[in-house]
């Protein structure tokens, strides 16, 4: 039988009934909707001056899987959910979710043939919003259900999932700990993106993995009582850290539109005591905080992930934070896989490499030579991780699939090693990939557009630090007989191929490029040659 969930039932005292969970009662996303009916009274969200209660939240929940189910959608329907951030949108991805549902996560600045390719991995609705109703994802979509959590104007034909009122019971959960519940997109090598599929177990572990870092920071549970929301739900990284508030009996707090961009000052108007922040947002706070000394004191846990950071910067971030800074490691196919803690960051000898971290609780680390044989610590090799984390494949991509998944252990692609002290330090890539904006991009795309055009016979794009991006792509391309390339058509050329993140920070000109002793390209040398490329 199936239960009523009703407004009043979210009223303080009055305990909503049990959502009947299926046959898997462990698995996600049952883990979250018992979280929430826990606690009705609680808080869930703050959006603006708004607050919707975790009450409240399960019954959006349970009315927009009664609207999807209304329209066919059930298990292993694909489900494409491209929104802004808000309660609404998050209870449709959840929505889908209850049913069983593959979420296929389309994220913000895909150029149309991304959106096919995108939209082509088997979609029978398109959830969007406002913010996301481009002309170009509503022809990608296709004969798909184009579907609304809320009220969409001037969104033709898009059905308002907040319009239907329910029918007095919550429907099962039919999620089945094998099907793969979400595809979410990393870049591929020929520019392709690529599904990594993650199973419904896997994301029950994704959902529970920041609990077990009390093991090496103590601390850090602390972050999730008011979490700072912002981004997109496309991000894996961004669901994760949501899911820790939400299941640890926090409130994420999502920031009104003119406070996004200001991020110290929207941590001390709304008291936040958690945070995710990309490298470069790191640095642009850091700068406002040299000018304005903004009181960011409840500040507990700032996680600073999606590329290198630079020692410097980091050493000036705990100088103004105090011991609340945290650098994440991880993959899209792995998941979280290792943590700094304040407490190994402090205890780092001046001038000494910056580690990132120590392995997760869950998380097996091992390095190896390019025979796939382990080697010492202090030894460089490849770095491979077996997790409950890891996707099942990338969709669609057997070959690939089986390039990095292997005996249950999977290729991260990554250069490093481990110290005596168990921890885990990069050192390079095997890839020629370089992270913009914590999304990666990768060279050989960008240079096949660039030798694509008719003024250029050959180019070469490599990555430097950058202090607003993490890194940024610089592109050196060699004229064609009796041609002057055009830099700005050129990195139009891309930005329409391969979108904004791949279009290059400079593009220059040279006659000829340097050969390194193994005789290809010596993308680096091009760097040392041309040193104001990088700045």
């Amino acid at each position: 039988m199936h239960d009523p969930v009703t407004r009043a039932a979210h009223q303080e005292g009055a305990e909503p009934p049990a959502v009947p969970a299926g046959q898997f009662a462990e698995a996600f996303p049952h883990l979250l909707l018992e979280a929430l009916r826990r606690s009705p009274g609680t808080p869930a969200f703050e959006h603006g001056a708004g607050i919707v209660s975790r009450g409240e939240l399960l019954e959006l929940i349970g009315r927009m899987a009664c609207a999807m189910r209304e329209v066919g959608l059930g298990p292993g329907r694909g489900v494409a959910v491209s929104t802004g951030v808000s309660p609404e949108a998050f209870a449709a991805q959840m929505a889908a979710h209850v049913l069983g549902c593959r979420v296929v996560a389309v994220r913000p600045g895909y150029t149309p043939g991304q959106l096919a390719q995108v939209l082509g991995t088997g979609v029978d609705a398109v959830v969007l919003d406002r913010s996301t109703a481009t002309p170009e994802l509503l022809h990608a979509a296709g004969p798909a259900a184009v579907l609304s959590p809320g009220p969409a104007p001037g969104v033709g034909g898009a059905a308002d999932l907040l319009a239907h009122p329910g029918d007095g019971r919550f429907p099962a959960v039919s999620a089945h700990p094998d099907d793969v519940a979400l595809l979410t997109f990393t870049s591929g090598s020929t520019g392709r993106p690529k599904g990594c599929a993650l199973t419904y177990r896997a994301l029950a572990a994704h959902w529970s993995c920041h609990r077990a870092w009390s093991s090496i920071a103590p601390g850090f549970a602390e972050s999730f009582r008011r979490y700072l929301l912002f981004g997109t739900l496309s991000s894996l990284v961004v669901l994760d850290f949501l899911a820790s508030c939400l299941l640890g009996g926090g409130t994420a707090v999502i920031p009104d539109e003119d406070d996004r961009p200001l991020f110290p000052y929207a941590i001390e108007r709304y008291r936040i005591t958690g945070a995710i922040a990309a490298v470069p947002r790191l640095y642009a706070m850091l700068d406002l905080l040299r000018e304005d000394p903004v009181d960011v004191g409840t500040l507990r846990a700032l996680t600073v992930s999606g590329s290198p950071v630079s020692r410097h910067r980091l050493r000036e971030a705990v100088d103004r934070l105090g011991p609340v800074v945290y650098v994440g490691y991880g993959a899209t196919e792995a998941g979280v896989i290792s943590m700094l803690a304040p407490g190994d960051l402090a205890r780092l000898p001046d001038h000494a490499p910056v580690p990132v971290g120590r392995p997760h609780p869950s998380a097996e680390i091992s390095v190896r030579d390019e025979d796939g044989r382990p080697v010492a610590a202090g030894r460089t090799g490849e770095i491979h991780v077996r997790s409950p984390f890891l996707m099942a494949g990338y969709w669609d991509q057997p070959e690939e699939t089986r390039d990095v998944l292997r005996d249950g252990w999977l290729r991260t692609r990554d250069l490093g090693h481990l110290d005596d002290a168990g921890l885990l330090y990069l050192t390079g890539r095997t890839r020629d990939v370089i992270m913009v904006n914590a999304i990666v991009v990768y060279a050989g795309p960008v240079e096949r557009v660039l030798a694509g055009h008719p003024d250029v016979a050959e180019a070469y794009v490599t990555g430097a630090p950058d202090e607003r991006t993490g890194e940024a792509v610089h592109a050196f391309v060699v004229p064609a007989p009796g041609r002057t390339p055009d830099p700005a058509a050129l990195a139009e050329l891309v930005r329409a191929d391969l979108g904004a993140d791949s279009v290059p920070r400079t593009i220059r000109t040279v006659s000829a490029v340097p050969v390194a002793a193994s005789g290809k390209p010596d993308k680096r040398a091009l760097l040392e040659q041309y040193p104001s490329s990088a700045v």
